[in-house]
């Protein structure tokens, strides 16, 4: 199917009129870790496409400039790329570091890792469950070394930080709620220890995409936060019931390791006896 990354107008004016209700900055917010909110000039005009023609630009297309983000700590690059048909700005992450021991706000963390491969092991997970949260991400060299080059979201109204800040009401909450009961589970699948209200960007059509997992794909056997995982789309289940070891070796295992594969299966385990323990009114079908 499809990624389709720009809002269709009648869309886009609806949303003026919901938010005028809610007495926004005059100034856009800023809006995540690893991209700011306003889009490149260049990208309102790429087309819609299709996830493989995406990956195909990300890996191929000329890089012809970058620039530092605004926010986040891994050190990334914003880039804008282009094929000679369609120009288009990328997130370039090369972190990729290890620590026996780390220390932060939010405790210390044993066996520690930081690392670009991660992003694009979220993106093909996401994938596989059929989630559509996570934005391209693909394995390519920049300069000397190997890299996350992840497609920059277009039209970002805000991150769901400033959203927050502005009490900010979703237009359609049955939809929303959706959205963020997705993302948690999906927290907890790939025990995301970074996840923050600035890697959460809403897009003017109020689609949530979840971006920078560099801090994920933890060996833990356990959930991080059990009580995050509440409701889950039925499709999603069934294709999280149905990942078994040999086919996340083939898919994530550039990028993982097998004990991260391990672990990842028993939190699998996990997350679904707590969406089928809560019975019928746990699942639901998407409207996005």
């Amino acid at each position: 199917m499809a990624e389709r990354y720009r809002p269709s107008p009648w869309l886009a004016a609806a949303l003026v009129a919901c938010l005028s209700a809610f007495s926004l900055p005059a100034s856009a917010p800023s809006a995540s870790a690893g991209q700011a909110a306003a889009p490149a000039p260049a990208a309102a005009q790429s087309p819609t496409l299709e996830d493989a023609e995406i990956e195909a630009f990300l890996q191929n297309a000329k890089v012809v400039r970058t620039e530092t983000t605004k926010k986040g700590i891994t050190g990334s690059l914003r880039a804008t790329l282009t094929d000679g048909r369609i120009t288009h700005d990328a997130q370039i992450q090369t972190i990729d570091e290890s620590k026996r021991e780390f220390r932060s706000v939010r405790g210390t963390e044993f066996n520690f890792r930081d690392s670009w491969m991660f992003n694009v092991a979220a993106y093909k997970l996401d994938r596989m469950l059929g989630l559509n949260l996570v934005p391209v991400s693909v394995k390519r060299r920049w300069r000397t070394e190997r890299a996350a080059f992840t497609w920059w979201i277009d039209d970002v109204l805000m991150d769901e930080g400033d959203r927050l800040k502005g009490q900010v009401a979703p237009p359609e909450p049955k939809s929303w709620n959706e959205q963020m009961q997705l993302v948690r589970l999906f927290d907890q699948l790939i025990y995301n220890v970074d996840r923050n209200m600035g890697n959460l960007l809403i897009t003017r059509d109020w689609r949530v995409w979840a971006i920078d997992h560099t801090r994920a794909f933890r060996s833990h056997e356990t959930l991080k936060s059990p009580e995050n995982v509440t409701r889950c789309d039925s499709q999603v289940l069934e294709r999280l019931k149905q990942l078994d070891k040999a086919t996340l070796k083939r898919e994530l295992g550039e990028y993982v390791d097998e004990w991260q594969i391990d672990a990842l299966l028993v939190r699998r385990d996990l997350i679904v006896s707590r969406i089928e323990k809560a019975g019928a009114t746990a699942l639901f079908t998407r409207t996005r």
